[in-house]
């Protein structure tokens, strides 16, 4: 009786977990699995406006999120990103226990950010990995981590809006790189993170005007 009940919840949560967990079109061409795996930590080069925008789409989808040392995270940019504010867990100050936090988050919630105090043993990463695939959740980690399925890094940024001692900073333009195990070199996107709205967009290319035969001469 006891195994066909634990065989029954075994099905029934096969049919709640989901196969993945969606991200940005634009961010999407950068992972190995164009969203988030269940199970799987990725490495962010950077928090910020890159993680509101992995938050942002299983957010929106109704999946609760958590947020682990951060005290500066911002509720209300995240919420111009796109995050649902009263599906998301803030511990700003989990001190040394950070680990013990993580990973019972991790029963309950289906995406986690985290900033690790310091370096992350590979033991440490390999039992908090064993519980994630175990629940099916995300770890999104500010800096390295031990066999991260992927690396998402910022480059290149560039204001606009601010002109010579006028205006405000209204969009900035970045250049993302994507590394994973699984696939060979690395994967480029030009995009505006945040733009004018706050969200995620991609970048226009700059089209140069042909010079016509009236210009020259």
């Amino acid at each position: 009786m006891l195994a066909k009940l634990r065989a029954q919840l075994a099905t029934a949560d096969a049919r709640i977990r989901p196969a993945g967990y969606p991200v940005a079109s634009a961010l999407a061409e950068l992972l190995p699995d164009h969203g988030l795996h269940p199970g799987a930590a990725y490495s962010l080069g950077s928090a910020g406006a890159l993680l509101l925008a992995l938050l942002a789409e299983p957010s929106a989808e109704g999946h609760w999120c958590g947020v682990v040392g951060m005290p500066e995270f911002g509720t209300e940019a995240a919420q111009l990103a796109g995050v649902n504010l009263d599906r998301l867990v803030l511990v700003p100050e989990p001190s040394d226990q950070w680990l013990g936090v993580v990973a019972a988050l991790s029963e309950v919630l289906p995406v986690l950010a985290v900033r690790p105090p310091g370096r992350v043993r590979e033991a440490d990463a390999a039992r908090l990995a064993s519980r994630l695939r175990d629940r099916g959740s995300v770890l999104l980690v500010h800096g390295d981590w031990p066999r991260a399925e992927a690396r998402l890094e910022l480059a290149d940024p560039h204001w606009a809006g601010l002109g010579a001692g006028f205006g405000h900073l209204g969009a900035r333009e970045v250049l993302v790189r994507g590394f994973s195990r699984r696939l060979a070199g690395e994967r480029v996107a030009r995009l505006l993170l945040p733009d004018g709205a706050g969200r995620l967009a991609v970048a226009r290319p700059v089209v140069e005007e042909p010079i016509g035969l009236e210009a020259v001469g």
